[in-house]
């Protein structure tokens, strides 16, 4: 595989994939590159909607295309914003600092503020590919009372490490790496890449 098309949008996701992406050698291109509108999301599940991006940018690239699907799971709000995390605050516009501000106001008084991200990763080698490669990765947490740190995106400000004693936002883009949910979901993608 030479070429890959990431399924995304999300600069944050985009510097991601290609930092890790990087030592492959495979040339990464994105959806908007090829000017490929971002496909429906619907589904309850995260897979699901991975599923639908990888198909929709492989079928209209005709290249390989890898989709993420991802997001941070409250236990005190039953999983949620889940599948909804980067709409949380809607749409008009999405934006981090809004989905924050809304979640702050969620936890308002709450004691259990276990949290977790998760992604399920997929890679269709083609549109009509009856094996994707699939890949999943957790990232367990709890969310801070308050932002910190400028680094990440997403709920990163909020997502606190107890055993580092501080935000994934305050993590440099290697130690994010190293144990994020999206880090461990590629490795595992990785191994099976190298396996098929």
């Amino acid at each position: 595989m030479q070429k890959l098309v990431i399924a995304s949008n999300n600069p944050g996701k985009l510097r991601e994939f290609q930092f890790l992406l990087q030592p492959l050698g495979i040339e990464v291109l994105t959806q908007a590159q090829l000017g490929i509108s971002e496909a429906d999301e619907p589904h309850p599940t995260f897979i699901e909607n991975a599923l639908a991006k990888a198909r929709h940018v492989s079928l209209l690239s005709g290249l390989p295309a890898l989709a993420d699907d991802s997001g941070i799971c409250i236990t005190s709000l039953d999983g949620a914003p889940g599948v909804l995390s980067a709409r949380y605050a809607g749409d008009n516009p999405r934006s981090d600092v809004r989905n924050n501000d809304k979640l702050l106001r969620a936890m308002l008084g709450v004691t259990d503020r276990r949290a977790h991200y998760y992604c399920v990763l997929i890679l269709m080698h083609h549109a009509r590919d009856p094996q994707p490669l699939i890949a999943e990765g957790e990232w367990h947490g709890e969310i801070a009372l308050k932002p910190d740190g400028e680094g990440g995106f997403g709920y990163d400000p909020l997502f606190w490490l107890p055993e580092l004693g501080k935000t994934s936002a305050q993590l440099d883009r290697e130690q994010k790496n190293a144990i994020s949910h999206r880090g461990k979901a590629l490795r595992e993608l990785l191994n099976k890449l190298q396996g098929s």
